[in-house]
């Protein structure tokens, strides 16, 4: 069995996408260099390489890959080397052109860009399969080798592709799935509209249709496509594991959920050796320290709460977004640590040299374009100073305090046509959550809804349209067993096959609840409710309302108006030694944070009065001993309580009592034992 860590590597990862063949070979020697004077000690290798290994069909290439890997080698500097398989070369398409994906509208994509894959394709398989087996005898016992790189970013751009290899495979799918096609009419209702179907042969990808296309198959059609993607990266993963046992194996995530949103990263995670993620800023006007935050816990999440790598982010700005601002004066530095804290083992960079051509030329790199005479470049060189001091942190475990409960097959679902109200966004809900829970000051954890949960005092579910039987029986025997869980509106609704739960909402957290929901009631644009509460407080709601009936539940705060005025709006109820809240409508983070205030008293969990916004304090705990990362993302100087003595990292001070926090600062406290 493949170790979970970069083989030989003794410290935190630091380094990044390294791409050679872009350069004048005089200049590998000075790249080398400059990488021993940042630190550099881990770098991605050949992710896009394929038309250089593999000039032409069967015709291998290996000598420049052989003189770099030496050169790095030579030098201390270890790899991660990829199989290419993203970007195949331009004579594979010439001759496979059914490779490229078709888009549901029938368009065909043509050859120019990278992820331009139909992972259906049986030609494209043979290929990937072949130059990744080439890679693994060359290179699967060298020394240099820490960790392989299959492919990259799966999904990213394309995932679902809708040719006829893809309406081949998908029937095999379907049979493989459902055996009968009589179970699948069932599972997709059918009846409806007059869909039913009488063989395989007679399903189709649900491509472009003059109105809504059949949900149900639409969410299959989803799982399709990601099991399809699963299925090639483990056929790469296990050849690399047969020619180079011992070595981990790896694709890049992209957890943050504004990115990527055709991926099942429960399912994924079970099949890579090592989880790694991609995060990059989103500045689309909010706080992206909470949205890095947010990616780092689920991305930890998804590895099981086992250390993962932050295999790229930004030195600086991106290029693909509308604006792309330049990162503040050590905010690179903040952001790596604000990882680190949250279980990466490391901190990488997309990429190395900034590339004078291409799509990506004004994207920031660790060498940018204003070479070592630059503030990157002396952030980098402080950077892989500051993780080189770290070493002993790696391999420690981050400590939560609650979890959120998601679910990509459930957000799938809920994106689909016709649902009551499209001001309603699933992520915008974990987000949100994710956002008053962050102000708490809590470290959280993400959980599959069927995950055991008896480790947490507090459960938050934000929008689980989707809900098996075995979700509601999961949630309601965690708050017998005395957990507190928050459940927000338009959950527990269909299950797996996008079909509503008989009887009244909420389904399946009928229960667990204490109450039904006779009728969804969506306000309009710009639409608000007031809530009241017994004291005359006040809180306000939008989108969403709901005609809520109290089964056990008792009401604590009241819709004041609207169409449910005098009705619940938000209910608490006590089941067993626990308690479940519910809010039947959409509120900000500061509403919500009145919500959390009674749930985390109800859990037993203090609130942390003593930590100013936007200071973060994380724990890593295990073999290596315990410590305490404070992150300041603020503009202002700041003390943090210490809940003991130790030495901080950074600095070689010690502190006891409170530690100093300078403005837009990180520290790291070692933790007496």
């Amino acid at each position: 069995m493949p170790d979970t860590a970069p083989e030989g590597l003794e410290g935190l990862a630091f380094g990044g996408d390294y791409n050679p063949e872009q350069w004048p070979e005089e200049v590998w020697q000075e790249d080398v260099r400059l990488m021993r004077e940042a630190g550099v000690n881990l770098v991605s290798l050949g992710i896009f390489s394929w038309a250089l290994l593999e000039p032409e069909p069967g015709r291998y290439d290996f000598d420049w890959l052989d003189r770099i890997i030496g050169l790095l080698h030579e030098h201390g500097i270890r790899i991660d080397l990829a199989t290419p398989t993203v970007a195949p070369p331009a004579w594979f398409y010439r001759a496979h052109p059914d490779a490229l994906p078709v888009s549901r509208e029938g368009t065909r994509y043509a050859f120019g860009s990278r992820g331009a894959i139909c992972h259906s394709s049986p030609a494209y398989r043979a290929a990937a399969a072949a130059i990744t087996e080439q890679l693994a005898r060359r290179y699967g016992s060298h020394p240099a080798l820490a960790l392989w790189h299959v492919h990259n970013e799966y999904g990213v751009p394309v995932s679902a592709c809708y040719c006829e290899n893809c309406a081949v495979h998908f029937r095999r799918w379907l049979g493989a799935t459902y055996s009968t096609v009589d179970a699948v009419n069932e599972a997709w209702g059918t009846a409806f509209w007059g869909q039913r179907y009488g063989s395989f042969d007679e399903i189709e990808p649900p491509r472009a249709t003059p109105t809504v296309c059949n949900p149900a198959q639409r969410l299959d059609y989803a799982r399709f496509a990601d099991a399809t993607m699963r299925e090639n990266f483990v056929r790469e993963r296990d050849l690399l594991h047969r020619h180079s046992p011992g070595i981990p194996v790896t694709t890049n995530f992209m957890t943050a959920l504004s990115q990527c949103d055709s991926v099942d990263y429960w399912a994924w995670g079970r099949e890579v050796d090592l989880v790694t993620n991609d995060h990059y800023l989103i500045t689309d006007g909010r706080r992206t320290h909470v949205n890095l935050a947010m990616a780092a816990d689920l991305t930890r999440s998804v590895a099981g709460g086992a250390p993962w790598l932050l295999l790229e982010h930004s030195t600086s700005g991106v290029n693909w977004q509308p604006r792309n601002p330049a990162k503040a004066p050590g905010q690179m530095a903040r952001n790596s640590l604000a990882h680190v804290a949250r279980g990466s083992d490391g901190a990488m960079f997309f990429q190395w040299r900034q590339s004078r051509r291409g799509a990506e030329k004004f994207h920031s790199s660790m060498l940018p374009h204003a070479g070592t005479d630059s503030r990157v470049w002396r952030e980098v060189v402080g950077l892989g100073a500051a993780l080189g001091g770290l070493a002993t942190v790696r391999g420690t475990r981050t400590a939560a305090d609650a979890a959120l409960v998601w679910d990509w097959q459930s957000w799938w679902a809920q994106r689909l046509e016709w649902r009551p109200s499209e001001d309603h966004d699933a992520r915008e809900r974990a987000d949100t959550f994710y956002e008053a829970l962050y102000d708490r000051h809590l470290t959280v954890d993400f959980a599959h809804p069927e995950a055991d949960l008896s480790g947490y005092p507090l459960v938050v579910v934000p929008a689980l349209y989707l809900a098996g039987e075995a979700t509601g029986r999961n949630l309601r025997t965690y708050v017998e067993n005395g957990g507190t869980l928050v459940v927000s509106y338009f959950s527990g609704i269909v299950d797996q096959h996008d079909a509503v739960h008989p009887g009244a909402h909420p389904g399946v957290l009928r229960e667990v609840l204490g109450l039904t929901v006779e009728e969804f009631s969506p306000l309009g644009e710009g639409e608000r409710v007031r809530l009241t509460a017994a004291d005359g407080a006040e809180l306000t709601g939008d989108v969403w309302s709901e005609f809520v009936v109290p089964r056990g539940a008792e009401t604590v705060w009241t819709y004041a108006d609207g169409l449910a005025a005098g009705r619940p709006a938000i209910t608490r109820h006590r089941l067993g030694r626990g308690t479940a809240w519910y809010v039947s409508t959409r509120l900000d983070s500061g509403a919500l944070d009145t919500i959390l205030d009674a749930a985390a008293e109800d859990a037993g969990i203090a609130p942390r009065t003593g930590l100013p916004r936007d200071i973060e304090v994380v724990r890593r705990t295990g073999e290596g001993g315990d410590y305490l990362f404070a992150v300041n993302h603020t503009g202002t100087d700041t003390k943090v309580p210490l809940p003991a003595h130790g030495t901080e990292l950074l600095t070689g001070e010690r502190a006891a009592g409170r530690l100093g926090l300078p403005a837009g600062a990180v520290r790291v406290v070692k933790l007496d034992d």
